[in-house]
């Protein structure tokens, strides 16, 4: 669905724009490689010095504009353990690499970029972490996804890691299940409706062999820049049209808004918006219990601004925007925490896609075994694995299941799990906010309100029904046909729901026919109308995601967490980072495939599965950490520690700690910080640590809980077994090893000198 927008372009600006019409989102990174100047690229080892460091600026640029920092790691490329050091020169040659193999394949989304490839243009020096880098961003879904051919070629035929069910085909699910194919796990989609997409519905206006297409559900792609929409349309060829910057505002007896008052009233709904982060900055946590609209509402009359009536009306437009923005009544939205996913917001235009976005959704679908018709009405999970239980009774089995139903699914309880979820996770989905943003489409035998503009919108002299009708959005461009989109937000998107059709189209009829008729355009009866109901369906029961008070961001990230290793969960609502989004729904697909693959690994290495290479790596990374810990760096009783010896004067340096426990403590029971006194039979837990925590430890006075204490409580690191270390950590596991075996090597050579 349509994304919030950060405060200062809360609706499409409406500036002169003199760009072109037809997006090409490959320009971003040609307008990076003109502005630095970069050379064509070539074997690195024949370019100077000046070019390289032209072409490491470049690709730094690009791997910002998809949301990697310029001089630090992800949280998720520490925690899968891509440098042995956190500082220092390895971790700035990681960044490196990774850039070049991020900027590589943005380079041509249509191919299939592989480990070889890069060889050829990073020197062998690095080659461990070439292979950090590309299988990080390979099984992260940062490279190597989408539906090219090249890509699609690259299927393996066997799929023997695991099985998965993903219940819903919207993009979440679609997105997770071709990464889950290319990986290597059987999967299969079962969908409640009779088509996929979920919220994202093109639908067909019109007569016979003249129709145009309609986007119902979630329609503009927000931020074309390192957007995963966009890539998909660059290797399918499809048009991206940007949506033009002039959106004229009208009163509803035709006159257009003032731009000076159109001006000075944007200015105050956005000092508004500053005051209100300021409020929330002075009270702290005080301020969790307090909506935006009524600290907006405090703030306007604190400060006296949109005292007369022209000016209340123009605000309240504003404001309805904002409820569009967030599918929420701003007096349900989250002063604390309402806009907290604004730092993460898409660079780049807004667009619309030529045709709908059906598009991609059909290209999507390709080579992804789907069952339609199947409403999940019930999943059950343990360690035997899941069952699947849809309307009607049949049963469907597999190793994992993955949820991707619209949080007002999970929040209606149409669903039932067993055994229950978790309080956590039910408390975030009862937490979180669900809303509404509702359409009326109407296609025309002509295009009446002008060629060159995407979007007008309309005031409202009525404050109760400021969200009615008061933004449209013009698809002559894209849609095949003279579309035009009425938007409905806020309370005003509630009492569609329930309203009259007829008497829906024929109040929007009068509001354009008041803004045309003044200026002498007639608008015609239209051809065909569309009304959605988002609200009523039983397949979303809204529209997408806010944080209402008493809720933040952090319950996107619960509503994200797996159970038992078995039930996985995706969808726009629980991306912290991008919710309310296409793309967010896309990109918790990828997310969560990543996280299945890792799940399904470690399954198989308990069970000792001999069939797959991939397992033969891990087993030799097993011994090796078995083996690293016969002489350990530090021995604290319980507790031991080893480190890269080459990074010794380096106190944020990792390494790993082995705490031994007694047999008859439950694994789970250890993790979960409950120790027992009747320890016996040792097995063992493992945790990456810096040295300078590790002295820490070491001058902690007590018994073993002192400083399992400290370990877990105050610097808040997390125990896993043996098989979970060598598959999320096998790259600081190998570089500790080969670091002692060097450090070794020159010991023996010294010694040997000495003795000649």
């Amino acid at each position: 669905m349509e994304s919030p927008e950060p405060e200062e372009r809360r609706r499409p600006r409406r500036a002169a724009a003199d760009k072109p019409r037809t997006y090409d989102e490959s320009a971003f990174d040609e307008l990076l490689q003109a502005h630095l100047g970069a050379a064509p690229r070539s074997r690195k080892r024949n370019r100077t010095l000046e070019e390289r460091q032209k072409e490491t600026k470049t690709e730094a640029m690009i791997a910002l504009s998809i949301g990697f920092p310029i001089d630090t790691l992800l949280d998720s490329e520490i925690a899968s353990g891509v440098v042995s050091s956190l500082s220092g020169p390895e971790q700035n040659d990681y960044i490196v690499v990774r850039n070049h193999i991020l900027a590589r394949w943005r380079a041509d989304v249509r191919s299939f970029l592989t480990k070889s490839q890069i060889r050829e243009t990073v020197h062998s020096d690095y080659e461990h972490l070439i292979s950090a880098a590309y299988d990080f961003l390979y099984e992260q879904g940062y490279i190597n996804f989408g539906v090219s051919h090249a890509i699609r070629s690259r299927l393996p035929d066997d799929h023997d890691l695991g099985s998965v069910l993903i219940i819903g085909a919207g993009l979440a699910g679609l997105a997770a299940a071709r990464q889950l194919l290319a990986f290597g796990v059987k999967v299969l989609v079962l969908e409640g409706r009779d088509r996929p997409g979920g919220r994202v519905f093109t639908s067909k206006i019109g007569k016979e062999g003249n129709f145009a297409a309609v986007d119902l559900g979630g329609s503009v792609i927000t931020g074309i820049h390192a957007n995963p929409l966009g890539v998909v349309a660059r290797q399918l060829g499809i048009p991206l049209h940007k949506i033009r910057d002039r959106c004229p505002l009208f009163w509803p007896d035709g006159r257009i808004v003032d731009e000076k008052l159109d001006f000075e009233v944007n200015l105050v709904f956005n000092k508004l918006l500053e005051k209100a982060a300021e409020l929330r900055g002075a009270l702290g946590e005080f301020c969790e219990g307090i909506s935006l609209g009524s600290a907006i509402e405090k703030l306007q009359q604190l400060y006296g601004v949109a005292r007369k009536e022209d000016e209340r009306d123009l605000l309240n437009w504003h404001l309805a925007n904002l409820e569009y923005a967030n599918a929420g009544c701003i007096s349900d939205l989250s002063l604390a925490h309402w806009d907290q996913d604004d730092p993460y917001e898409m660079g780049g235009d807004h667009c619309f896609l030529a045709g709908g976005n059906w598009r991609l959704i059909n290209a999507l679908c390709e080579d992804v075994p789907i069952l339609y018709r199947k409403t999940v009405t019930r999943i059950e999970y343990g360690d035997a694995g899941v069952e699947v239980v849809v309307a009607g009774g049949m049963v469907f089995r597999a190793d994992v299941a993955l949820c991707t139903v619209p949080l007002g699914v999970l929040k209606d309880g149409s669903i039932k799990f067993d055994p229950e979820l978790p309080s956590e996770k039910l408390g975030a989905i009862k937490r979180l906010g669900f809303g509404l943003l509702n359409k009326l489409a109407m296609l025309f035998p002509h295009v009446f309100w002008g060629e060159e503009l995407d979007t007008f919108g309309c005031l409202s002299k009525d404050p109760q029904k400021r969200g009615e009708f008061f933004l449209f959005y013009c698809y002559h461009t894209v849609s095949g046909g003279a579309l035009l989109i009425a938007l409905v937000a806020g309370e005003a998107a509630l009492k569609f729901e329930h309203a009259d059709p007829v008497a829906l189209l024929h109040h929007v009829l009068v509001i354009l026919r008041g803004i045309c008729k003044p200026r002498g355009i007639e608008v015609p009866d239209p051809i065909q109308t569309i009304c959605t109901k988002w609200g009523s369906d039983p397949h979303c029961h809204g529209s997408y995601s806010h944080i209402r008070v008493g809720s933040s961001g952090r319950d996107y990230d619960i509503v994200a967490e797996s159970v038992a290793g078995r039930l996985f969960f995706a969808g726009e609502a629980t991306n912290r980072q991008y919710p309310a989004t296409m793309h967010g729904a896309f990109l918790s697909g990828l997310r969560e495939a990543s996280r299945i693959l890792h799940a399904l690994e470690g399954r198989l290495l308990e069970n000792h599965d001999l069939k797959r290479p991939l397992q033969k790596s891990f087993r030799l990374c097993g011994d090796i950490l078995a083996d690293l810990f016969v002489e350990p760096d530090l021995a604290l009783g319980n507790f031991l520690f080893v480190f890269d010896p080459s990074a010794a004067n380096d106190p944020k340096s990792l390494g790993l700690m082995r705490i031994a426990f007694e047999q008859n403590v439950s694994q789970e029971a250890a993790e979960g910080q409950q120790l027992s006194d009747k320890c016996k039979q040792p097995f063992h837990l493992y945790v990456i640590i810096s040295r300078e925590q590790a002295l820490q430890v070491q001058l902690v006075d007590g018994d073993v809980k002192s400083k399992f204490s400290l370990i877990c409580k105050k610097f808040a690191l997390k125990l896993m077994g043996f098989n979970s270390t060598c598959m999320l950590f096998s790259s600081l596991i190998h570089g500790i090893y080969n670091a002692r075996k060097s450090l070794n090597k020159r010991c023996r050579n010294m010694h040997h000198n000495k003795t000649r």
